[in-house]
């Protein structure tokens, strides 16, 4: 693995962290659904640089298919959040 890529995922593990600190301690609902919005995109993220680096296009294939259902499940917690608020 180059420098370049390691330092790209590097980058990305410190946000995916910062990302799980507001997710722990958000101070409302919403500001946490948004956090794990945020910690599923960096995820997504981190799996097509590896897919880059590994030159493995599983790894595309499962970031597209993580990427569809975190979508949907982060819709039906919004649908269920707009309900009760």
């Amino acid at each position: 693995m180059t420098g370049a890529w390691t330092i790209a995922l590097v980058v990305l593990a410190v946000l995916i962290l910062l990302a799980l600190v507001r997710l722990l301690r958000g101070p409302s609902v919403p500001d946490r659904v948004v956090a794990l919005d945020a910690v599923n995109t960096l995820v997504v993220a981190s799996m097509i640089i590896l897919a880059v680096v590994k030159k493995q296009v599983i790894f595309v294939d499962v970031a597209i298919v993580y990427a569809l259902l975190s979508f949907v499940g982060l819709l039906f917690i919004a649908k269920y959040l707009g309900r009760e608020m």
